[in-house]
């Protein structure tokens, strides 16, 4: 079929739509696709793996078959996807962008929310780049190399959630990702697409001890709100062995577009975080289009006192409890960094743990009330727009120097602590390159979030600007 717009920058939902009317075949919409990857990939270098073309398509077939039998169709009915290479997929290896585990065959299960991906007929075709074991907001590893951003291949595409930029440069209609430290945040707002960390066990997961934990989340990663709330709705639900998922039920898509008043708190620097030039004016801007467009902004001062040393603390022990001493014992097969997180964490004392634990919670309840009297909190996305590629970390922002590379990610870490849901969204553009903001939501409240996040959408008019290449 012939169309206008190409059919892989068709929103996923109207594909959704397409593919259950019969106006398009799960086939054409594949073929779409997969001749965008085999058109792009080799300048992004995103997809670390993929079933070949063939096995592919026979996919698609069978979801064709499926709706001409009359089959009930789920949510995602073939729809292409692919999944964060941290995750576990039936029969696609894991690497976790990691040396140590870069020779592992195929995974014998599905994690909790691919099978709910599975089930919702979304159909699974590889897996997407990522820093090793997730470790930071770029996306790069000594197994695959450097994942690089559609609107300049010279930049990075931001991490740890590489598949971003399959969504961005039209590869794919949505991807999963996780985030706890900024993982679904940066990567959006560095290549124009919506990115939402989580309420904890919205989507099940399974990490061993770390599936206690709120820390890490995982999320969807679409090019609009809409489309991002119907990712959610095949990702979520109980799964028995995800603990925090107990009780949860899968999530709706979005109704109507929402047209009540909105009255956002606004915070241009998050307490006070070093933010370039580029971004600040960007973020500017977008204020003023917003309250030109009647959004009530209130300025907002939370105190992070301590809240970045209480992260450090929670997601170093994160990384000690995944792997425990064997970075340390075999520091050949990881990389520096890595094995000096789990190095710092295994020194750690329970009363660093016990004040890291209390300090998160104080800043959920303030986050808690100031959601009381606005219906978001909103600061920019990311401090830089995206860097080169070349860099391991953002080493400099103004005249603020860090020697680590979580320390450019704060404007995200303060606000995994607060553990309230985090929606990235596209907010401009910079000499070609995008920038984001980032809208805390109300606990719980995810989809409602997303139906912000779609009004803003219509007032800032930038979610559908499209690499060029």
């Amino acid at each position: 079929m012939t169309t206008a717009t190409p059919i892989h920058w068709w929103t996923a939902t109207r594909l959704r739509d397409a593919i259950a009317s019969g106006e398009l075949s799960a086939v054409e919409v594949m073929t779409a696709f997969l001749d965008r990857m085999d058109a792009t990939d080799d300048a992004i270098n995103v997809m670390v793996f993929r079933l070949p073309r063939q096995e592919c398509l026979e996919l698609a077939a069978e979801a064709d078959r499926a709706r001409e039998r009359g089959e009930p169709l789920g949510v995602l009915h073939g729809l292409p996807i692919a999944i964060k290479d941290l995750v576990d997929v039936a029969g696609m290896p894991t690497s976790r962008g990691s040396r140590a585990f870069a020779d592992r065959g195929p995974m014998p299960t599905d994690a909790p929310h691919v099978a709910k991906l599975r089930a919702a007929g979304a159909l699974l075709i590889g897996k997407t780049n990522a820093p090793e074991f997730g470790v930071g907001t770029v996306t790069w590893n000594d197994v695959f190399g450097i994942t690089r951003n559609p609107f300049d291949p010279s930049r990075h595409a931001g991490g740890s959630t590489g598949g971003t930029a399959a969504v961005a440069a039209g590869m794919l209609p949505f991807c999963d990702g996780s985030d706890s430290g900024g993982s679904l945040r940066y990567p959006a707002s560095f290549c124009n697409v919506v990115g939402l960390r989580t309420t904890p066990g919205l989507v099940p997961a399974v990490a061993g001890g770390g599936s206690w934990s709120p820390h890490s989340v995982n999320g969807p990663v679409a090019r609009t709100c809409r489309d991002t709330a119907l990712l959610l709705a095949g990702m979520t639900g109980e799964d028995p062995l995800s603990p925090l998922s107990a009780g949860r039920a899968p999530t709706g898509e979005l109704g109507e577009p929402r047209t009540a008043p909105l009255r956002l708190a606004w915070s241009p620097d998050l307490g006070g975080l070093p933010i370039s030039d580029e971004v600040a004016e960007v973020f500017a801007g977008t204020r003023a289009r917003l309250e030109a467009a009647g959004v009530e902004i209130v300025d907002a001062d939370i105190d992070f006192t301590g809240v970045d040393r209480a992260w450090e603390v929670i997601e170093l022990t994160g990384w000690f409890s995944l792997l425990g001493r064997d970075p340390i014992d075999h520091p050949e097969k990881y990389r520096d960094d890595f094995v000096r997180n789990v190095s710092e964490a295994a020194a750690f004392s329970t009363t660093e743990l016990i004040e890291a634990e209390d300090r998160r919670y104080r800043l959920f309840t303030e986050f808690a009330r100031v959601l009381t009297d606005v219906d978001g909190f909103v600061t920019p996305g990311a401090p830089v727009v995206a860097p080169p590629a070349g860099d391991k970390w953002v080493a400099r922002i103004g005249e603020t120097t860090f020697d680590r590379y979580f320390q450019w990610q704060r404007l995200a870490c303060r606000l995994v602590m607060t553990q309230h849901p985090v929606l990235a969204l596209p907010a401009g553009f910079s000499r070609g390159l995008p920038v984001g903001l980032q809208i805390v939501g109300r606990y719980g409240r995810d989809v409602d979030l997303l139906s912000i996040g779609e009004q803003l959408e219509a007032v800032l008019g930038v979610s559908d600007v499209h690499p060029e290449r």
